[in-house]
């Protein structure tokens, strides 16, 4: 990565790489986007609001994260679907020499595989990323959905 990029540029960057490894259907890369040791959750803003630690997914280290993916290939069934995640400018909350904080707002759609399109989700991610390598990692992304309404269909990653 080049270093004469802000932190801002940087985060936005990471971000657009996400999200394309997901929309693109590229699953089994998306674990590289995180530390061996990180969390990874889905949640709602309820819960959240009200320190409720669980989540509608929760992984705690990249090997989850891998095993999510295989079962998504392997051993769920679903109905074949596709994202398209659009997000908005990451608001940098924390900064230090090897770590950075920050909010990104995202919405996803969901294409079936008849073509119909919904909007699926809507929500922001926080995020606090190792910054202390060339390329930024996650130690943790807590993906808050603003709505408590889930579908079922919430398999792939957001």
């Amino acid at each position: 990565m080049n270093n004469t990029l802000s932190l801002r540029e940087r985060i936005a960057a990471f971000q657009a790489a996400y999200i394309r490894c997901i929309d693109t259907n590229q699953l089994e890369s998306w674990p590289e986007f995180f530390l061996p040791q990180c969390q990874y959750t889905v949640t709602t803003a309820d819960n959240q609001r009200d320190g409720l630690a669980a989540g509608l997914i929760w992984a705690n280290n990249r090997a989850m994260l891998q095993d999510r993916i295989s079962a998504l290939r392997h051993a769920n069934v679903y109905e074949r679907h596709s994202y398209r995640h659009l997000v908005g400018l990451p608001f940098i909350t924390g900064e230090q020499p090897a770590t950075a904080s920050c909010e990104t707002p995202f919405m996803v759609a969901r294409i079936m595989h008849d073509g119909h399109t919904d909007l699926y989700f809507t929500g922001v991610y926080h995020d606090e990323f190792d910054a202390s390598g060339d390329a930024l990692l996650l130690r943790s992304r807590v993906v808050v959905c603003d709505s408590s309404r889930v579908d079922t269909l919430l398999a792939v990653p957001l």
